[in-house]
């Protein structure tokens, strides 16, 4: 009957299902017995004890991190050491000078004593400021002299900031840009080809300060303030400028004075040329930030200083 023939025919659905188990069983048994020989068989060749091969790169590269490290950490000890041995000699030997300049010029003979006290007396009655000078027993006090030099050395150290700026727009960027390059280089050593414009600016520093110390006069002394003055901006650049925004050397407690760490982040964004330079000074950094619209910037740059400082703290 068709009904029957209908029944017992065979059903391909039925068939599929019954081959299925088959198909499984020849696909996945197989391959987890490849799968997990190779890496054995790689693991065994290698050499006792050694890294897997993956590794080598990562082990590569933290080896020449820590090379790079103690490099940099050479680097800034050697510099350092320059720093503060002239430092020491520059201050000694600045300090020695103004005691013995004055010292000098005062020293008078002991028979003289007498109408040195006369002077003195009639120096106070007169009252006037314009006396040659103030006398006591050792000898004559030269006030005009002392206070020009005094002053000048406070005006030279104020106009080396303008000075460095000029000079720092129109020289170092300009027909003196191969030299100063090095100073926007990575730099490989502790020194740079830039460190020669310190150098430079101490040559008529240490000339002034000769010829002032050696001679006597008003002008010898405005001469030994000025050069005073370049002394003691050439010293604290250093200190702010390497030490500080460089880190070239450790400076301590300088690092979290408020206004010094704003001046080492209007530095660093003359580094990044978004300002055209701005800013070409150091101390006055941020006074030029502020006439070119960079205070946002400056803020920024100053949080990510702090925060950059908070983690190496941390790490150490």
């Amino acid at each position: 009957m068709p009904v029957a023939r209908l029944v017992a025919a065979p059903s391909p659905l039925a068939a599929a299902v019954r081959r299925a188990p088959s198909a499984t069983r020849l696909a996945f048994a197989p391959l987890p017995v490849r799968a997990l020989s190779a890496p054995v068989r790689v693991a065994s060749d290698d050499r006792a004890g050694a890294p897997a091969s993956g590794l080598e790169p990562d082990e590569a590269a933290r080896r020449a991190v820590a090379d790079r490290a103690a490099r940099k950490q050479s680097e800034r000890r050697t510099y350092l050491v320059a720093a503060v041995m002239s430092s020491l000699g520059i201050t000694s030997m600045a300090a020695a000078s103004v005691y013995y300049r004055f010292a000098w010029q005062m020293e008078v003979p002991p028979s003289q004593t007498r109408m040195y006290h006369y002077q003195f007396l009639r120096c106070k009655i007169k009252n006037s400021f314009f006396c040659s000078g103030v006398l006591h027993q050792g000898g004559e006090i030269p006030v005009t002299e002392m206070f020009g030099t005094f002053a000048l050395s406070v005006g030279a150290a104020v106009g080396m900031e303008f000075w460095a700026r000029w000079a720092h727009r129109a020289l170092w960027h300009a027909s003196l840009w191969h030299m100063h390059k090095s100073h926007h280089r990575p730099r490989d050593g502790p020194f740079e080809l830039n460190d020669v414009f310190a150098i430079v600016n101490a040559v008529p520093a240490m000339s002034l300060l000769a010829y002032g110390f050696f001679n006597c006069g008003l002008v010898p002394g405005l001469c030994f303030g000025a050069g005073l003055g370049i002394t003691l901006f050439g010293m604290a650049y250093m200190f702010v400028h390497d030490g500080l925004v460089h880190r070239r050397f450790p400076v301590g407690p300088i690092a979290n004075v408020p206004y010094f760490r704003r001046v080492a982040a209007a530095h660093q964004i003359h580094h990044m040329d978004k300002f055209d330079g701005v800013p070409y000074g150091l101390f006055l950094g941020p006074k030029e930030l502020e006439e070119v619209g960079g205070n946002e910037e400056l803020e920024k740059e100053i949080k990510r200083r702090i925060k950059r400082k908070e983690n190496l703290d941390a790490i150490q």
